[in-house]
């Protein structure tokens, strides 16, 4: 009598925990991290703002920091300069400025 209340207890629990299974039709994706497209955006945008501020089509993105508000780009322009520029979501940039001479062209 004891076999059939634990069978009974065990088989009980099995379609218990067989209906919190979830089944999906289509493997989940991998997420981009938030901000990779807009912080590449600013990236973008603030390289070409700093080519035609300086004139020199030497400039590499150094670094980046994404911001909600504004994304700081730190550019390395020729052999020696660092340049220093806010790329907004909308595409315009601000705040360009020479990091090697104190912002002087």
């Amino acid at each position: 009598m004891v076999k059939r209340y634990v069978s009974a207890a065990v088989l009980g629990s099995g379609l218990l925990l067989s209906a919190c299974v979830e089944v999906t039709s289509a493997p989940v994706q991998p997420r981009a991290v938030p901000g990779d497209s807009l912080e590449g955006q600013a990236r973008s945008a603030c390289a070409a703002a700093v080519q035609r501020e300086t004139g020199n089509p030497d400039v590499r993105v150094q670094s980046s920091s994404f911001s909600e508000a504004g994304t700081e780009v730190i550019l390395r322009v020729g052999p020696t300069g660092t340049w220093r520029c806010i790329g907004y979501r909308d595409g315009t940039t601000a705040g360009i400025m020479s990091m090697t001479d104190e912002g002087a062209l």
